[in-house]
């Protein structure tokens, strides 16, 4: 039977068969886990609140129905973490803000309770930006969570999903829901070094998360492996992608982003998206260069105007208030909205529309865009500037309604992880699913378990 911290570092595919074959209980994998939340999470800072007793108590009743034969499924069992912009019953919801410290949640989330009947256990609430809006992971009055990748520096760890990226990372829990309006569930994929699925926009309900942008919110799943991040998917959905999950990638065309968008790019991020299109090209897919309508930086700016815009609507008047301890670095973001007249806002959904056009037509024959997730590496928190951002490669996807898959795919500076982005059409998940599954089988990248923590 495998120790308390075997079990905390298996991944869920690999929980599903122990827990099924008797090798470990769901009683032995919580307690596995809350002790290492216990032991990391002071100076990781990835949970909000951990429902500790709660966790101890369903999983109990889990062995039980499991050992009776009444699994409710594969998954029953297994925990989760939530991002604590997703509302659940009796729970306080922040959405990362002090000011909402006390808010109690008098519904639950239409995906938590899809991973409830799934037998699923809610470890507990994970650390956001707040109200979501921001690349960074940063949070001046909650707390920025460390990312576990450098345990002498505090590393950003990626936004707005940055408890989960930080907490599946370090292995307080074995996967998690994330958020993504610009980029929020990719980026702390790509700093945290895991497994992160940007939906399509109403794939998975949004019905009890609270909102940014409802022109472009998706929740998503945030896994250590491709395979885990397609199990949470399909519950989160209902859509299955496993039938050409292992199909391979011989005969796709996947894109090569343009040259001038390499610019402003590490290197050691160019290399191992290099190496990436090469080990693709070894298994059987064909890497073409895509000549695109639009460059990058300004399909991003048009994401940060219907966000500003929407978000305003949504709390506006509270980052407006000097009075209310609002993050001054997200106070600006929302700001942006303040001034937009209704003929800019429906002038920018109106040229959004015709940029999905364009470039349906530029890559109709490509499976996939292929670009990396992030530009660089997690910096160090001291020496990030707010003004800018890091969803350059991320925000153009949102823009478009497609899906993309951020895929650890190396390291750079400090050791701390690169990412590909796998970008396919909306709804189309499964592509995604399937070119990212064979790159890591391939490619034998084997994230660190991360011991120091």
């Amino acid at each position: 039977m495998p120790t308390h911290h075997e079990a905390a570092a298996l991944p869920v595919h690999q929980l599903v068969g122990a827990l099924a074959g008797g090798e470990i209980t769901s009683v032995l994998l919580v307690e596995a886990l809350l002790e290492r939340i216990g032991r990391a999470d002071a100076r990781l800072h990835a949970f909000v609140n951990v429902y500790g007793d709660e966790a101890r108590a369903a999983a109990a009743a889990a062995d039980v129905a499991r050992r009776a034969g009444h699994a409710v499924g594969p998954l029953h069992g297994i925990p989760v973490a939530v991002k604590d912009i997703v509302d659940i019953e009796g729970r306080v919801t922040t959405g990362g803000s002090k000011v909402w410290a006390e808010r109690v949640s008098q519904v639950t989330a239409a995906l938590v309770k899809r991973m409830l009947a799934a037998g699923m256990i809610i470890l507990g609430k994970t650390h956001s930006v707040e109200f979501a809006m921001g690349s960074f992971g940063t949070n001046r009055h909650m707390g920025t969570p460390w990312n576990p990748w450098d345990a002498a520096t505090h590393r950003a760890p990626g936004g707005s999903s940055s408890g989960t990226g930080v907490a599946v990372a370090a292995r307080l829990a074995p996967w998690g829901i994330g958020t993504d309006t610009g980029g929020s569930v990719r980026i702390p994929s790509s700093w945290c070094g895991i497994v992160g699925l940007k939906t399509t926009i109403g794939r998975v309900s949004c019905e009890g998360v609270l909102p940014l942008s409802t022109t472009l919110d998706t929740p998503g799943p945030m896994a250590r492996s491709v395979e885990d991040a397609a199990l949470l998917y399909r519950v989160l959905s209902g859509d299955d992608p496993f039938p050409r999950l292992r199909a391979g990638v011989r005969g796709l065309c996947l894109a090569r982003m343009p040259a001038s968008e390499r610019a402003g790019c590490e290197p050691a991020v160019l290399a191992a998206y290099d190496a990436s299109l090469e080990l693709l090209a070894r298994l059987g897919a064909t890497i073409v260069d895509a000549e695109l309508p639009r460059r990058f930086a300004a399909m991003g700016a048009l994401v940060g105007r219907i966000i500003g815009a929407e978000g305003y609507s949504f709390v506006g008047a509270l980052t407006d208030d000097p009075s209310l301890p609002v993050d001054d670095d997200v106070r600006p973001r929302i700001g942006i909205g303040r001034g937009m007249s209704a003929k800019d806002y429906l002038h920018t959904l109106r040229e959004r529309e015709a940029i999905k056009r364009e470039f349906a037509a530029a890559l109709v024959d490509a499976d996939a865009l292929l670009t990396p997730t992030t530009a660089s590496v997690a910096p160090p928190v001291a020496s990030i500037d707010q003004s800018g951002t890091a969803a350059g490669f991320t925000r153009p996807v949102n823009l478009l309604d497609w899906c993309a898959l951020a895929l650890p795919n190396g390291r750079g500076a400090a050791g701390m992880p690169t990412s590909l982005q796998i970008a396919c059409r909306g709804n189309d998940e499964a592509t995604a699913l399937r070119i990212g599954w064979a790159c890591e089988q391939a490619a034998g990248w084997q994230r660190a378990a991360l011991e120091e923590w």
